[in-house]
């Protein structure tokens, strides 16, 4: 007998939506079990049935979860209208359909997720989940301990407030004048630590994500890419699950 799963966790896994807006659709009666529509959110389906939403068959994909090394120049996408170069191309040889989990800025290097498992990606990028991202920043000028300090605190900027949960000066070189930073964010508004430092005075000349929860980029060159494993999977579901109020 097959195992049976919650519709709308089947949908989220399927990389078409998140759960929370998996069961929006089925209680739309967007969602149709073997020709039937379902608005039970209670629901149970096992691999055998046959799940349409909107009309189109659900992709019946293993989730898969992939770290790349994203290089500066790429963009955090599936594909781009300007014909630039996108994360899922270093991964071309994947069957499953990849996208990635939150962005990092096109000038920006480091740690991204990909994975065709939506309930996975939204549980990671919510904000309340409080996953460290730590990146390393390099900046044009050298900001004081008290305007670090005052980033932590929590700044508005463009009327959208951004806090970083912790910064660290970690070396300075006065004869360039620039300084090599620490950051960790929970959150992942755009460009948010490029726009906290211009809000110093302080420009960006490099940034990089070096850590991802209990992920690092040990071992991995610019462009490298390797599957989780299911032990890292587990982590971060663990870490993740953790941090929730």
């Amino acid at each position: 007998m097959s195992k049976q799963e919650r519709l709308q966790k089947v949908i989220a896994h399927s990389g078409t939506t998140s759960r929370r807006k998996a069961e929006k659709l089925i209680v739309d009666g967007q969602v149709k079990v073997n020709g039937e529509v379902v608005k039970e959110l209670g629901t149970k389906v096992s691999h055998d049935d046959k799940v349409e939403v909107n009309g189109i068959p659900l992709e019946k994909e293993e989730p898969v979860y992939y770290l790349l090394y994203k290089p500066r120049g790429v963009i955090s996408s599936v594909s781009d209208d300007k014909g630039r170069k996108v994360v899922t191309d270093y991964l071309a040889e994947v069957k499953e359909r990849l996208f990635p989990i939150g962005r990092l800025d096109y000038d920006t290097s480091g740690i991204i997720l990909l994975t065709n498992d939506g309930e996975f990606a939204n549980l990671l990028m919510h904000p309340k989940h409080e996953i460290d991202k730590v990146y390393v920043a390099k900046t044009k000028g050298i900001p004081s301990k008290e305007e670090l300090l005052s980033l932590k605190q929590g700044v508005r900027i463009d009327g959208e407030y951004m806090k970083a949960a912790h910064t660290k000066l970690m070396s300075v070189d006065r004869k360039k004048n620039t300084a090599i930073i620490q950051i960790i964010l929970h959150e992942g508004k755009n460009r948010q630590i490029r726009r906290m430092f211009d809000n110093l005075g302080y420009p960006i000349d490099k940034l990089k994500r070096e850590r991802y929860g209990s992920l690092t980029l040990h071992g991995m060159n610019a462009g490298d890419a390797r599957p989780l494993t299911p032990h890292e999977v587990k982590t971060l579901r663990f870490q993740a699950e953790q941090n929730v109020e």
